[in-house]
């Protein structure tokens, strides 16, 4: 049985990663929502935390899953334009919101007789 090595600087660079990734992103949101209707913020701690370990454990296997069939440089390519259809796609979106709000605006303003 090989024994269990751990690679500090890689422990390390993982937790900062995801701890500032995680602040003020919506599941934050979502715990701080709870904690605020609950008179119990340990469950809400636990819960949040269980949840946390097992969404990081499903990612972690699949990664280690895929890198096995697919090279890492084509996951991270795949990762990184991922990312970048969603961010144009959210930009796109929240411009035509806009527009949408101010055509809205002027329409109400054109209806409203002095």
């Amino acid at each position: 049985m090989p024994a269990l090595s751990l690679d500090l600087g890689l422990l390390a660079s993982t937790f900062a990663t995801v701890f500032l990734a995680e602040l003020g992103d919506k599941t934050q949101l979502a715990i701080v929502t709870i904690s605020g209707t609950s008179p119990r913020p340990g469950a809400v701690f636990a819960g949040s935390s269980l949840a946390l370990v097992l969404a990081s454990l499903l990612g972690a296997a699949a990664g280690g899953s895929l890198s096995a069939v697919i090279p890492t440089d084509a996951l991270q390519l795949a990762a990184s334009v991922g990312f970048l259809i969603i961010g144009i796609r959210l930009v796109l979106k929240a411009g035509q919101e806009e527009v949408e709000g101010e055509t809205a605006n002027t329409q109400g303003e054109s209806s409203v007789d002095p």
